[in-house]
């Protein structure tokens, strides 16, 4: 049995395939397994809440994960341990979340890109056709993260309490959530993966888009991101298109293409969740 696994900070998507890419077990989801925020004690307990990882844990001959938090060593060492005791007879490869990004957009397995992943948290790296190349050092949803959901939780919240948002958007704001600010700072200080609780107020942005302050909103973060990041590459934008994973990219597709032609660099594909390019990348290069 083996396991391709696309994990974000929020949630983690688990396919059981064999080695012919035949799916053997219903889609699985864990809460996300993000090492850069949790511990290992605190993965191993959440892979054992998962009945069907449980019961099929001897089973496993490979692990192919990718995630959020896994773009630097000891975060990605620290999950590899707690994989590889929950599943003792598999090897496991874990790798970071842009990969998985890049196998998921590109049109053929040797096709240069800029890629994106504006999900829960954020990030944008060059695949030359055989090595990924990165020119920020994530420094994580606090200091970094623009244009993801984390960021445009924490943006759409400070809005309402500095006053920033229109009235009928901040009465429906309100009605939508908690926002009281002793439970507001009790999620972000004393809970575990802030970073998801302010990622979960972006589903507001998604459901109110006929806003201009939304629209304005969404763009602003956008180009934030765009200099930041994808700019970066400018001498590889003359030549390669930017690809986007990532829930908020698929849903911001319009936003993402207006902010494009402002800053002149070409968008490429968009795709909600790379693990179905995973699962069929990984059964075609397994020996």
């Amino acid at each position: 049995m083996i396991l391709v696994v696309d994990s974000g900070s929020t949630k983690c998507d688990w396919i059981a395939v064999d080695k012919n890419g035949n799916q053997l077990l219903e889609k699985i989801r864990t809460k996300g397994l993000n090492p850069a925020i949790l511990s290992e004690k605190k993965i191993s307990k959440i892979l054992k809440k998962s009945t069907p990882l449980f019961d099929n844990k001897n089973e496993v001959s490979h692990v192919f994960f990718y995630g959020a938090g896994c773009g630097t060593e000891n975060p990605c060492l620290l999950l590899k341990t707690a994989l590889q005791e929950f599943f003792p007879n598999a090897e496991i490869l874990v790798d970071e979340d842009t990969m998985a990004a890049v196998y998921a957009t590109i049109n053929t397995p040797t096709e240069a890109a800029v890629v994106c992943i504006l999900g829960t948290g954020s990030n944008c790296s060059y695949y030359d056709g055989s090595i990924l190349h990165q020119r920020v050092k994530s420094l994580g949803y606090t200091l970094m993260d623009d244009a993801s959901g984390n960021y445009y939780g924490k943006e759409l919240i400070r809005d309402y309490y500095f006053n920033h948002m229109p009235e009928e958007i901040k009465i429906a704001f309100a009605d939508k959530y908690n926002l009281d600010a002793d439970y507001i700072k009790y999620n972000l200080y004393k809970q575990p993966n802030p970073n998801a609780y302010l990622a979960q107020f972006a589903e507001f942005m998604i459901l109110n888009k006929d806003s201009d302050y939304i629209i304005n909103l969404i763009k602003s973060g956008i180009r934030r991101f765009a200099k930041n990041m994808i700019l970066q590459f400018k001498e590889e934008l003359k030549t390669v298109p930017v690809h986007f994973a990532g829930s908020i990219a698929f849903f911001c597709q319009d936003e993402i293409k207006a902010v494009a032609e402002e800053l002149n660099f070409k968008v490429g594909n968009f795709e909600r969740r790379p693990i179905e390019g995973l699962v069929a990348f990984h059964t075609n290069t397994l020996e």
